[in-house]
Formats: structure tokens, C-alpha cells, sequence
């Protein structure tokens, strides 16, 4: 509250040099799933309405402050209504370093299939299955600008909880994830455990090149099972201490673009694991396709924690590892993007994933296209097949889905 008091102070204080821009983005969402719910409290369609403006605000110098808050209302699912501080940052340039504070922002990674590196901000589950969608972190970031590539030392005191789908909501566990209860920290100070990060960024010739450390609180939790007064099984977010050192690579060669992501994380309760995402994505245009540009992704996903753990096995032992936050264990994925360079920029990616272990296929299409100058009207369909053969896609098996949605820029 303190913060959102200052920023709106900030963003109001008289200074005749300098103006308010506001621009962002309003949005009605429907979520149609193929199949009835899978659990009884669910509802099988959702209605959502979201609000994303962005404020920025630039000072003689080159300093500025971006404001920008976020806000959904979803018919069915009370956890994902919800409002998130997406950007509350000060920036002040200077001559060889940048100084970053507030609540920001962060991406990292070159690959399709899953950003292993991208580990600053946590994941904002209800908003999309894909991680792609992110909370706002409490952060401090020094860059230093050099000669020989980019330094990025990041200060992170506070730590924010990943959200989940509720009881009523779709694409969820079962038991569903009841994140009024809390969460269970390995750390004493819990959510108020400094976290710490640095990166190494630089382009030499064709390659594009990161290096990163982060030591602090998980992102991605493991779960404790606990059974309540009436033998319920309740399951209990459990976020542990852990070093994680990244790679990403991408090297350009023409219509070439070959990527690489690799992790090595360790401090878990069921010991250290590596994961990679490797692969390219080669870009057809010409070739009598008008302005049309045609991109073929290839990629190969693998992730060294057992992909063979019995569900069950795991329950009864109170511990169940963060390996189930994930079904991209030992996959390969193809994808085709369609840019068609047109007026309304219409762009349509679609990509099919499959576990080489038990066959269980994700088939997912992304398009959009603008309407005019303020609209733009946006299309992800996900379909889960043979989803049963795995022990995390499984419950998902009835929530093959389509959600439309239609945007409003101002």
C-alpha cells in the first residue's frame, strides 16, 4: 500500500518540463473447454474481464518511473480474480551503469518450449498454463555497462507465492491448491528471505550469449501432503532454498536461429537436477509466399529429475517434488509461425509437443490479429491427448480448451 501511495504521489507531482503518458490495454475473455469438469466443484466455461494501464513518466536526465498495475475478474474461479503490481520502477541512466528499483519485471531466455533460465519473477499460474505470465517482484537491479557485455546484479527482499487455480476453476490439481491456507518456507524469515542474482550478457559476432546465478527462495514449489480432521488430503505450497546456475545461447546464421537453455539447480529436498531446451527455428520467406514469412521451430526438452515417479508413492510420503510442476520431462516439440505482414499484423503459431516416454501430446495454437487501431482480437487453443499416460498432464485430461479474447488498446 505504501508503494502504490508513493507511486501514485510520483506520477501526480507538478513538473512543467515533464507529462504523464498513459496508454495500456483492456480485455473480455472466454474460456470454452471441450469436455464437462473432471472434478465435481467445477464450473466448465469462464467469463473474465481484465485491465492493464501503462503510466510512465520520464524527468529531464533521463529519469523515469513506469507504473503499472493489473487487474482481472473471472466469473468462475475465485483465485483468479485477482490484482497484481506488474511495474512500480525507478530508473535513473548514468554514464556506464543504470540503477533500477521498485517492483519490475525481468525475462530471460531464447527457447520456444519453456524459459529454464527465466527465473526472477514468479509465475502467475492462473493467468496461463504456458508460464509465460508473471507477477510483479520487489527488486533492486544495478546494470553495468561495459566493453566486454552487460552486468546485471539483482537485490530481491521480498519474495512472491505462485498463484493457482481455485476450487472451482479449471486446469487444476486435485486436491486443488488452497492458497489461503499459506505457504510452508524452508527459510525462517519465509517470504522476507533476501534473494540475490547476476548476469552476464554480451553479443560477440553472431552469438548471443547469457550466464546467470541466482541463490534464494524457489520459484517453483514443491508441495507437503497432510491429511485434515475428516481424512481430506490437503496440499501445502513448500518453497525451499536453492542455487540455480543458467545458460542461454542463440547464434544467428541467416534464416537461422539456433537456441539453447540450460539449468543445473541444487538445495532440494530430493537432490540437484539439470534441465535443457535445445533447438532452431529456420524462417522461409520469399519463395513465392508474397509477404508472408513461414518459421519452423524444432526443439528437444529434457529434465533429469525421475520421470517415473508413482504418483501415489510420492503422496504417501508427504514430500511431493517440484518435478510435478512440469510434463516436459523428455520431449521434443514442433512448431510452424505464420507472420503474414499484413496491415492488421495477423500472426498465427502453432505447436505440438510430445513425451517420447509415454506418448502424451500437448497441440497448441496461438493467433491474433488487430481490428482497426484500438482492437485486437486474440485466439489459444490447448488439447491435451493421451493426457492419462502422464502423472502431471493427467489432470488436465478433460481440460482441453479454447479462450478468445478481445483486446482494447487506449
Amino acid at each position: 500500500m505504501l508503494l502504490l501511495c508513493l507511486a501514485v504521489a510520483t506520477l501526480t507531482l507538478p513538473d512543467p518540463a515533464t507529462a504523464v503518458e498513459l496508454s495500456g490495454w483492456m480485455q473480455v475473455e472466454g474460456r470454452y473447454f471441450f469436455q464437462g469438469p473432471l472434478y465435481q466443484e467445477q464450473d466448465k466455461n469462464s467469463l473474465s474481464f481484465a485491465v492493464r494501464p501503462d503510466i510512465y513518466r520520464e524527468w529531464a536526465g533521463g529519469s523515469s518511473f513506469t507504473f503499472i498495475p493489473f487487474y482481472r475478474y473471472d466469473s468462475a474461479d475465485s483465485q483468479r480474480t485477482h490484482f497484481d503490481i506488474r511495474e512500480a520502477m525507478f530508473l535513473w541512466p548514468r554514464e556506464g551503469y543504470e540503477l533500477r528499483a521498485g517492483i519490475g519485471k525481468v525475462f530471460w531466455g531464447v527457447t520456444e518450449g519453456r524459459h529454464l533460465v527465466d527465473i526472477i519473477n514468479q509465475t502467475d499460474l492462473v493467468e496461463s498454463i504456458n508460464e509465460e505470465e508473471k507477477l510483479g517482484q520487489p527488486m533492486t537491479d544495478l546494470t553495468l555497462l561495459t566493453g566486454y557485455g552487460t552486468l546485471d546484479f539483482f537485490v530481491l527482499p521480498y519474495f512472491r507465492k505462485r498463484t493457482f487455480p481455485g476450487r472451482k476453476g479449471r486446469l487444476r490439481f486435485d486436491p486443488f491448491i488452497d492458497t489461503g491456507r499459506g505457504a510452508v518456507y524452508e527459510s525462517t524469515r519465509k517470504e522476507h528471505h533476501i534473494d540475490y542474482a547476476l548476469r552476464y550478457s554480451n553479443t560477440i559476432g553472431n552469438w548471443d550469449i547469457g550466464f546467470s546465478h541466482f541463490y534464494g527462495t524457489s520459484r517453483e514449489p514443491a508441495y507437503l501432503v497432510q491429511a485434515d480432521s475428516n481424512e481430506n488430503l490437503i496440499i501445502t505450497p513448500y518453497y525451499e532454498i536453492i542455487n540455480q546456475t543458467g545458460l542461454d545461447l542463440q547464434y544467428v546464421n541467416n534464416a537461422w536461429l539456433w537456441k539453447l537453455e540450460a539449468i543445473y539447480r541444487s538445495g532440494l529436498s530430493d537432490g540437484d537436477f539439470y534441465a535443457v531446451d535445445a533447438g532452431f527455428e529456420y524462417t522461409f520467406s520469399g519463395l513465392d509466399l508474397g509477404s508472408m514469412d513461414i518459421g519452423l521451430i524444432m526443439e528437444y526438452l529434457y529434465d533429469s529429475r525421475d520421470s517415473d515417479m508413482d504418483l501415489n508413492a510420492v503422496v504417501a510420503g508427504s514430500y511431493i517434488s517440484s518435478r510435478f510442476n512440469t510434463f516436459l520431462d523428455n520431449d521434443y516439440l514442433v512448431g510452424l509461425r505464420l507472420a503474414f505482414n499484413d496491415a492488421a499484423s495477423s500472426e498465427v503459431l502453432t505447436i505440438f509437443t510430445q513425451d517420447l516416454n509415454n506418448h502424451s501430446t500437448v497441440f497448441q495454437i496461438e493467433a491474433s490479429r488487430r481490428i482497426g487501431d484500438r482492437l485486437k482480437v486474440e485466439l489459444n487453443t490447448y488439447l491435451f491427448v493421451d493426457a492419462g499416460k502422464d502423472p502431471v498432464m493427467g489432470f488436465l485430461r478433460n481440460d482441453s480448451f479454447m479462450q478468445i479474447a478481445l483486446m482494447y488498446y487506449f
